[in-house]
């Protein structure tokens, strides 16, 4: 083990003085040959452990011409690399690459993360969030929407489209609001904490709907026909993608269209299309105007082309056009949202009704690519968070409330726990979408970020809701108008499976996508690769051997030194984590590397360990987020239990997921000692502590400005005869009579009072001169808004059946 440490640590040294290409490649030649000779293995399979012996072993007593090795490499690689179909290369050239893309690289430029502006809403966008936003919630009963009219009330459908809440994302010259994406997302995550009915009303058409589609592929009759009235509620979209046989493998959907010449609008001869298709799942669908469908392009007499399989299309279908059968509704988990199946059988649509025309046919799955990029990052993540965030403050009151053994059941520490992880939770989520968001009003299109915060995002507040639903007990079972957790936790499946299921974006979409989009060289080696370019791979072979080998030593030494000399941003409360996810990074790239050098395109295939990598790349993205959110808030001191809760949890899990995938590598011997140079003295960090745990328990517990800071842009009332609003009066009343409660407390321990029911013993107490006739009114409002609030709903027989 001497050999093996003195060549990592000049290595190190080599790698640190920026040493030439040629010697750091000597230097990793003589380390990779020194483990197949003392292990007896091979990175390329048996039988050729002899030939890939006598290359590197030369190299690191002569230099022989890189040329010879990288021929060799090159030859390996393009007889191991998988074939890819075109929907996903497609899918991996969608949005682009931004901090991803830096952890990736096992030494990020965190000046990319510190010179990002915060998000900042215009004048118009915060007066349209306080006004029609705040209007709109007003107007929204969920009880009503989702068990007696199981859709919206008229008058709130007519509001939405008047208020052009459709229109938020169409530009102004087309009638539209043109909001930034913070914008959007804010008002998405406000509206979600009152009705995710109405939250997915008005989401989609701005992230799923066509008018994205026709801003950025539409031909200028398109726009100026559709725009003014998508956005003013004139026409109500749906776009159809999902069918029976194709769900997350889109190319294999059956829908197809022929192209050919049929009767249109009284003339016999038309160039157009028939479609036959069968579409599910799709949302808004049973009340759209106008159908956005996606099917597979056939020209078998080559009317506008050479080619006949022209490939995935989109069109822009009116759902009143002969053949469309639309209006059927699925009915998603009592949810009330319009979610529906339609088809079409022998349907004749015009050319023109392409999105794009003819110059776009084919290209559909490259659109819905980069359209759903920015979509996937807003909508789902904005939904989470407002359900976290509603969940976190009533169910916080509701333990403050709520009392058992006569102490409020937030102070036991079993509650407490669980308060703690949901504080935390919904701070890192908030810290995650507040900073993509920001990133995305800067024209960023991260498309591995963005599957990363629709899983994380929905994940995490599935467990916030789990972990509500445990503190409200009965009162969270009971449906009824009182009961304003039970829906939310009802549709929590929802937005687990659409815009891709959260199971295949873990293991396939977030590493699978992240390890070629984000890495410095594997793209620019594959396609060197595809273009049969040696030179070019020559080139960036070597750099990435470079790049390989600077993290194995960069590893050690910070391994060793705990990165305690990693010159990184921060101040005394933050600089650790800054120093950690540094540090981590260094071993996710070291370990993604090795990976992707054993396994190759067998690694597609390794969806466990594809699944622990996009834990680990992550959980370093949100711990990021979080330091990144904790500097836009201005460091708020009462914050910094919730920052050192979400920064440890994050660390900690990016740490357990790296020695998990360190269990699962091929090739044991090596992958102990690459476990070695990860984690040289151990696994340093540890999940937070009880004290850490008591202290963002106690946020929610209390009317302070942390906890309004935490749950800030949620809707918000106090009206007693309201399901959140008595929860509200509620937890103020008794807050406010604590005090008091203090002083009968008191009084009992000193045998002035006897022991019993707070409610009976005030006249005592009064009549003793222990407290005044205005501290009694205290304990009585607090006492009747306190059995208000833990009242639950009762039905006769004849209602439930009605």
């Amino acid at each position: 083990m001497l050999w093996l440490l003195a060549l990592i640590i000049v290595l190190w040294i080599l790698s640190y003085r920026k040493a030439s290409i040629h010697w750091t490649t000597l230097a990793v030649g003589g380390l990779l040959a020194g483990y197949l000779v003392t292990q007896g293995l091979t990175l390329f399979g048996k039988g050729l452990w002899v030939a890939f012996l006598l290359v590197f072993i030369p190299i690191t007593v002569i230099p022989i011409r890189q040329k010879l090795i990288s021929s060799l490499v090159f030859k390996l690689m393009k007889s191991a690399l998988p074939p890819m179909s075109q929907t996903e290369r497609e899918a991996l050239e969608a949005g682009n690459t931004w901090w991803d893309a830096e952890l990736f690289s096992g030494n990020p430029n965190w000046d990319i993360l510190q010179n990002l502006p915060a998000a900042k809403f215009s004048k118009e966008e915060q007066a349209f969030i306080d006004g029609p936003v705040e209007t709109l919630c007003a107007m929204l009963n969920d009880w009503d929407i989702t068990h007696n009219r199981n859709d919206l009330p008229k008058e709130v459908w007519d509001y939405i489209k008047k208020q052009k809440f459709c229109g938020m994302m169409i530009p102004k010259k087309y009638g539209g609001l043109e909001f930034s994406e913070s914008a959007h997302s804010e008002i998405v995550m406000k509206i979600s904490s009152r009705s995710s009915t109405a939250a997915v009303t008005v989401m989609v058409p701005n992230s799923l709907g066509p008018a994205k589609l026709l801003l950025n592929y539409g031909t200028e009759e398109q726009k100026n026909h559709y725009l003014p009235r998508l956005a003013n509620g004139e026409e109500i979209p749906a776009f159809a993608l999902t069918g029976p046989h194709a769900g997350s493998d889109a190319g294999a959907m059956p829908d197809t269209g022929i192209v050919c010449y049929g009767k249109f609008n009284g003339n016999d001869k038309v160039l157009g299309i028939r479609l036959n298709w069968d579409k599910r799942y799709i949302t808004l669908g049973p009340v759209a105007t106008v159908l956005g469908l996606a099917f597979k392009l056939y020209d078998p007499d080559h009317l506008i082309g050479e080619k006949e399989n022209i490939g995935i299309t989109v069109a822009l279908i009116p759902t009143n056009t002969p053949g469309v059968s639309i209006g059927r509704r699925h009915f998603p988990l009592d949810s009330a949202f319009q979610n529906g199946p339609n088809w079409g059988k022998d349907v004749f649509i015009p050319m023109d009704w392409i999105i794009g025309g003819v110059a776009q046919v084919g290209n559909g799955w490259k659109m819905l690519m980069q359209c759903l990029t920015t979509g996937r990052a807003i909508s789902l993540p904005a939904l989470s968070v407002g359900a976290a965030k509603f969940t976190c403050r009533n169910t916080g009151a509701y333990a403050r409330i709520r009392k058992q053994f006569n102490l409020p059941i937030g102070e036991f520490e079993g509650i407490e726990e669980v308060l703690a992880r949901m504080a935390g939770e919904t701070y890192i989520l908030d810290a995650a979408r507040q900073v993509t968001n920001a990133a995305l009003d800067q024209g960023e299109k991260p498309a591995v970020i963005s599957a990363i915060l629709k899983y994380e995002l929905t994940e995490r507040m599935r467990r916030v809701v789990n972990d509500g639903m445990d503190i409200q007990g009965g009162s969270g079972i009971c449906l009824g108008p009182k009961n304003y957790l039970g829906r939310v936790y009802q549709v929590i499946p929802v937005s687990i499976t659409v815009e891709g299921a959260n199971i295949l974006t873990r293991t396939m979409m977030i590493f699978g996508q992240g390890a070629i989009r984000c890495h410095p060289y594997i793209q620019q080696e594959m396609a060197a690769i595809a273009e049969g370019k040696l030179e070019q791979f020559d080139k960036v072979f070597f750099q990435h051997i470079g790049f390989w080998g600077h993290n194995k030593a960069a590893c050690l030494w910070l391994g060793l030194t705990n990165a305690c000399f990693l010159a990184t941003p921060g101040d005394k409360d933050t600089k650790r984590y800054y120093r950690q996810v540094a540090r981590l990074s260094v071993g996710f790239a070291f370990l993604a590397d090795y990976a992707l050098l054993t396994l190759g395109g067998a690694l597609k295939r390794k969806e466990r360990l594809s699944s622990r990598f996009a834990d680990a790349l992550a959980n370093l993205y949100l711990c990021s987020c979080v330091l990144k959110h904790y500097e836009n808030q201005g460091k708020q001191n009462q914050d910094l239990p919730l920052l050192h809760w979400a920064c440890q949890e994050s660390i900690y899990r990016t740490q357990q997921a790296l020695a998990d995938i360190l269990t699962k590598l091929p090739f044991r011997p090596i992958a102990c000692l690459l476990n070695a140079v990860i984690f040289p003295l151990g696994k340093p960090n540890k999940p937070a502590s009880d004290k850490l745990v008591h202290a963002c328990a106690a946020l929610l517990l209390a009317d302070s400005p942390g906890r309004d800071r935490l749950t800030q842009g949620i809707y918000i009332n106090s009206k007693p005869d309201d399901a959140t609003g008595r929860i509200e009066v509620a937890f103020k009343a008794v807050l406010a009579a604590a005090p008091v409660e203090a002083k009968i407390k008191l009084a009992q321990k000193q045998k002035q009072l006897a022991k019993g029911e707070l409610s009976t013993l005030v006249n005592d107490a009064l009549s003793l001169n222990i407290i005044t006739q205005a501290e009694a009114q205290l304990l009585i409002t607090a006492e009747q808004a306190r059995l208000q609030a833990i009242s639950v709903d009762d039905f006769s027989a004849d209602e439930l059946v009605g």
